[in-house]
């Protein structure tokens, strides 16, 4: 059983930046390419970015490229979100998921069904 447990979240004034984490329990963390998701009060949960299972491609929601910078540490199970020049719309409950196949691309996680997801965390920008 995998267990994806994300910190990080807060509330911050728009522009400033915070840096999400993503803790994955179990031996296969490496094995699977991972993303980012997010979810706004009343809209449905759209995808931010992904990252192939070895870190060697990323990928990223339009709106949100050049701003967000994903990355892994497959040595320390983690995932990590870089959020900078953060805007109110950028507010959600955001979400941690692994692709439910092994050895996919960071573009792969744009279409993919994630077998697991952590409990997501809110992050709130202010104007």
């Amino acid at each position: 059983q995998v267990q994806l447990v994300e910190s990080g979240g807060g509330l911050v004034q728009a522009g400033g930046s915070l840096r999400l984490s993503c803790a994955a329990s179990g031996p296969t963390f490496s094995l699977f390419a991972m993303g980012w998701f997010r979810q706004a009060t009343g809209k449905e949960r759209e995808f931010v970015a992904g990252i192939g299972w070895n870190g060697g491609s990323t990928y990223y929601e339009d709106s949100v490229k050049g701003r967000f910078t994903i990355s892994r540490d497959n040595t320390k199970n983690t995932l990590y979100l870089q959020m900078n020049s953060l805007k109110p719309e950028d507010t959600a409950i955001y979400y941690c998921a692994r692709d439910g196949r092994p050895f996919t691309t960071a573009q792969a996680m744009g279409v993919a069904k994630p077998d697991y997801w952590g409990q997501g965390t809110q992050v709130t920008v202010s104007s």
